[in-house]
């Protein structure tokens, strides 16, 4: 197993003076812990004797699904014999539907790398949902091999049956392509090609015969976009918008699309939260070249063995926490893990916020006697950075290496500098400040629900 995958299967780091004790409920067996389980849709988390997560997985009904692996049939079948024997504990995260819970699935068994999951998708490549971004009329599909450039990915999902039907329902909706033609706007020979069947039901808009413009069509994968990365809310203002447009225009035609277009994203049941659980990299990440990027692209002296990554959340009731994540030589470092309950800030203020926790964790090192980081990672755009370096001069310190990335556009932002630098989608350099963001992300707003026990916060 890969020192990468060690790191995943570690549990997450917090001091011994933060752990709590167990509730009862956990001190049950796993066969008996699962029969308390909701028969609601959820991920289940399957643990070794060391607290190692060692498979993930997502179900319609959790009490039921968890609950077959402890049935004598899966004890002596092939695929999961091995796995039921070195199963010391069960946990789950509770869902609203099924496709959060199967957008939830991807995002853990990317982050956590359990190594079960590996064993029991049969030796073949996880599925992604793929969209081929530089084509004149992106097409989307299914896909097991994605490209390293050029499409925007949303993956890795272990249920290829569940991705492809949810892709049937979008493809409903936004009545995008999914075939393979080479279609450009300017040539005048698509006006000659006869479409598939999927324009004869209305579930295609049919650019193969130049039906709908090249700006039409983007702005249907724009608003496919916006409902996979969780903008709903923005999403339909900009519909309704555009009806009461067309229907001013007297374009009645346009309005009832329209119209019907927004009933039938009211009522999909198929709605997954994937502001949460977009993989925007899914392209292995090798640490020592993402060092070594990092310290050409900001001429360091040395390699940035020590990157801190800070995010700032807003939890359910309108509290605010930061997590802050360390990584080692390019991986995670789960025991320099930390979380912090914002105390100074009233209501929500990320900037003030920022410059708490910033503040309490350079004094912290500095009572301690400890180093700063080589890299200071911020996640946020130029105001949380400015909010950062006003921590450190308001505590008279020497600022470490600090930037900030923005994830738009995935912007870097440094002191100084009134531009923002950009860096290569496939930089080994970037790849490694995307994890580092991500991952402090991740902690900021789930782990405490994994865990499913109150968080504790550093003092």
């Amino acid at each position: 197993m890969s020192n990468k995958s060690k790191q995943f299967e570690r549990s997450e780091g917090v001091e011994k003076e933060d752990q709590v004790s167990k509730p009862d409920a956990e001190i049950l067996s796993p066969r008996e812990k699962v029969r308390t389980f909701p028969t609601t849709p959820g991920v289940y988390l399957m643990k070794d004797k060391e607290d190692r997560v060692i498979y993930v997985g997502k179900a319609v009904n959790l009490r039921s699904r968890a609950g077959s692996y402890f049935l004598a049939s899966a004890a002596t079948e092939r695929r999961t014999a091995e796995l039921v024997q070195v199963i010391a504990d069960i946990d789950y995260l509770p869902t609203d539907n099924e496709v959060d819970a199967l957008l939830l699935e991807a995002r853990l068994i990317k982050d956590i790398q359990p190594r079960f999951n590996t064993v029991l998708k049969d030796d073949k490549t996880f599925p992604y949902l793929e969209i081929h971004t530089r084509e004149d009329f992106p097409r989307v599909e299914f896909t097991r091999a994605p490209q390293s450039k050029g499409t925007k990915l949303y993956g890795p999902f272990t249920s290829a049956g569940q991705l492809r039907e949810t892709m049937v329902v979008l493809q409903k909706i936004f009545r995008f392509r999914n075939c393979t033609l080479d279609i450009e706007e300017n040539d005048e020979r698509w006006k000659w090609y006869r479409p598939c069947l999927l324009a004869s039901i209305n579930q295609c808009t049919a650019p193969c015969n130049l039906r709908i413009s090249k700006e039409a069509y983007r702005k249907d994968i724009q608003r496919l976009r916006m409902f996979l990365d969780g903008h709903q809310t923005k999403l339909f203002r900009e519909l309704k918008k555009e009806m009461t447009a067309a229907s001013k225009e007297l374009q009645f035609e346009r309005a009832a699309a329209i119209r019907d277009q927004i009933r039938s994203l009211e009522s999909i049941e198929l709605r997954g939260d994937t502001d949460i659980h977009l993989q925007p990299e899914v392209f292995y990440i090798d640490p020592k070249k993402g060092m070594a990027g990092l310290k050409k692209v900001f001429n360091l002296p040395e390699l940035p063995r020590r990157i801190e990554g800070v995010d700032i959340a807003h939890l359910q009731g309108g509290e605010t926490v930061a997590s802050l994540v360390q990584f080692i030589d390019g991986l995670p470092f789960k025991h320099g893990y930390r979380r912090y309950k914002i105390r100074t800030v009233k209501g929500i203020d990320d900037y003030a916020s920022m410059r708490e926790v910033v503040s309490r964790r350079l004094r912290s090192l500095q009572k301690k006697g400890e180093s700063f980081p080589d890299i200071l990672l911020i996640d946020g755009g130029k105001g949380q950075l400015n909010a950062a370096l006003e921590a450190m001069r308001a505590i008279d310190v020497e600022p470490p290496m600090t930037i900030s990335l923005a994830k738009r556009e995935e912007e870097i932002f440094m002191p100084g500098q009134s531009e923002p630098k950009k860096l290569s989608r496939h930089s080994y350099g970037l790849r490694l400040l995307q994890y580092v963001r991500d991952e402090s992300h991740r902690f900021a707003q789930h782990y405490h629900h994994i865990l499913r026990k109150k968080a504790t916060f550093d003092e």
